[in-house]
């Protein structure tokens, strides 16, 4: 089976240093993985302790793009309420010209109102129509031709006169969305996504998720095919059933649960499940890491899953 991306996905609000993500995004690439990528958020969820404490995405993948040479660098995803829409610009494009043009950015609405009280960052009730500003925004700066200048009046954030720079590294640096919604999601993937991710689905949801996707392009008269589509799920893969075992405790899940809901069991078990991904249009697979320091698990992943997938 051919043409399928495999990704590594972090969460370091889990607990994770830079130097922890830095030693996994060098395997990363080392391991013939096509990019790195990491959430944004900063709180823990669930029972863990989260020590040492968050870090900034936007910073980590700084740091990354100047110790890496190959691999893309992104977010999934960072949230609309953490950065204003020019900020987030900036930043971006300036990651972009440090990796030397290989970063992407996923980009939603924000969600998890814990973090936002914990660090007295503003959750806003009209999250969706911020998203969609902060997109026009953001992709509207870096096309701006260089000597323009970018005006912006929207109901959230208003833009007088821009400059509109940095100017990325990457003539378009891809944008990605995505998410379960069934009406403006796919819009507002139609009308900005080079990519639309379906995260922790059935491949049965997300191939009904990507044709909508799909006829929300042709609506805005772009081809179907003109995205990326992928989805992200938990990795726990082993040589045999004790080390999936093994790897689903050390991760706090039960080896029928990942099974079902993530890509989990041997190798073979795990590239028959991409394979039905496959199917139902997906090309690239986040694999969600969540014990970051099993590089074992990586090196077994990239040398038969990915070797299988040819």
């Amino acid at each position: 089976m051919g043409g399928m991306d495999l990704r590594i996905f972090t969460e370091p609000q889990q607990g994770a240093t830079y130097d922890t993500l830095l030693t996994v995004a060098k395997a990363t690439e080392d391991l013939g993985f096509d990019a790195f990528f990491r959430s944004d958020h900063y709180l823990h969820m669930g029972s863990v302790d989260g020590l040492p404490g968050p870090s900034d995405a936007w910073i980590t993948l700084a740091g990354l793009a100047r110790e890496t040479r190959r691999i893309r660098l992104g977010t999934l995803m960072t949230a609309a309420t953490f950065r204003l829409p020019g900020v987030l610009a900036i930043q971006v494009a300036q990651v972009d010209q440090m990796s030397g043009g290989r970063v992407e950015l996923g980009l939603g609405a924000g969600w998890f109102e814990e973090e936002h009280r914990a660090y007295g960052i503003p959750f806003p009730k009209e999250k969706f129509s911020r998203l969609e500003e902060q997109l026009a925004i953001v992709t509207g700066l870096w096309r701006t031709p260089v000597g323009e200048t970018f005006g912006y009046d929207g109901a959230h954030y208003q833009l007088v006169d821009s400059p509109a720079l940095p100017k990325p590294a990457q003539s378009r640096v891809p944008v990605l969305i995505g998410g379960q919604g069934t009406t403006r999601t796919p819009r507002l993937a139609a009308q900005y996504a080079d990519e639309f991710n379906m995260p922790f689905a059935s491949a049965e949801d997300s191939e009904r998720q990507f044709g909508r996707v799909r006829e929300a392009a042709e609506a805005a008269g772009r081809k179907g095919d003109d995205l990326v589509y992928s989805n992200a799920l938990v990795a726990c893969v082993g040589k045999d059933d004790a080390e999936v075992a093994r790897r689903a405790a050390a991760i706090g899940r039960e080896v029928e649960e990942v099974k079902e809901n993530g890509l989990a069991g041997t190798p073979a078990e795990v590239v028959d499940k991409i394979g039905r991904y496959a199917e139902a249009g997906a090309s690239r697979m986040y694999l969600q890491m969540l014990d970051l320091a099993d590089l074992d698990h990586l090196e077994l992943i990239s040398s038969q899953v990915q070797a299988q997938l040819g």
